[in-house]
């Protein structure tokens, strides 16, 4: 069946799977068949879930305006000691893989927006996790005892390639990230933040360090902004329900 599915999608046919109903999720091969088919997977369990699927983001499933995405983020060791990508564990490519236009990435459709959330230690900073370098081409000419004056303005240079859904070499876009002292996350980043700290804590995450339900639910209570279509309310509702059930001491303990 991949086969099949890596042979159509050359020929331009993209496959997205739906799973329907409750029970038998079977998540790890829906996500493989989609992957394989640069397409979207979702299971729609309720009649809200179907309809945030094949109404409100049917238009990004159906419509792809880039395959192959990858991206690729490099820290500047002037200012950052160490970092680490939190969750896509089975999305990562080895370094050398951004630039091979033969390696199979993700796909992006109309609308769709893709948040990475980075854990980061600055320097000067004191830690006991074990540190490991940033890998760098675009500041190896920098060293961490460098002061951040030394290093420069920025914080992080982030580079993205993509394919035109019909194309076969990628294009190539970068963006400097300047490091602003003083400015506030935004409502949806301190919401994106909740449900990393969540999903920690359901994973029993060796890194979960003092990750908190009960703040989970409060941060998440606190970003939900407008939320026209209750998808944040419906996260702080499932939040509230893990601990309803007990689940969060068992595995904050």
């Amino acid at each position: 069946m991949v086969q099949l599915i890596e042979e159509k999608r050359r020929t331009g046919v993209f496959l997205t799977v739906l799973g329907v109903g409750e029970g038998n999720l079977q998540a790890a091969k829906m996500e493989k068949l989609a992957d394989k088919g640069n397409g979207n997977y979702a299971y729609l369990d309720t009649i809200s879930e179907a309809q945030k699927v094949l109404v409100h983001e049917l238009g990004g499933t159906l419509y792809t305006v880039a395959k192959d995405v990858k991206i690729q983020v490099e820290w500047n060791p002037a200012r950052v000691r160490a970092y680490r990508l939190i969750g896509y564990e089975n999305r990562l490519l080895r370094n050398e893989d951004f630039t091979d236009d033969t390696k199979d990435a993700g796909e992006v459709g109309s609308g769709h927006s893709v948040t990475a959330l980075y854990e980061i230690v600055l320097v000067g900073v004191n830690t006991d996790v074990t540190i490991r370098m940033p890998d760098s081409l675009r500041y190896q000419q920098h060293s961490v005892q460098q002061s951040s004056a030394a290093g420069g303005p920025e914080l992080l240079f982030v580079k993205v390639r993509y394919k035109q859904p019909d194309g076969d070499v990628s294009k190539l876009l970068t963006q400097p990230v300047l490091a602003i002292a003083g400015r506030s996350p935004s409502t949806d980043f301190q919401f994106q933040a909740a449900v990393a700290e969540f999903g920690l804590l359901l994973r029993n995450s060796d890194f979960r360090g003092k990750a908190d339900l009960s703040r989970v639910i409060a941060a998440a209570r606190d970003a939900r902004g407008s939320d026209p279509d209750g998808y944040r309310a419906e996260f702080v509702r499932l939040a509230e329900a893990v601990r309803g059930i007990g689940l969060a001491r068992r595995v904050e303990h």
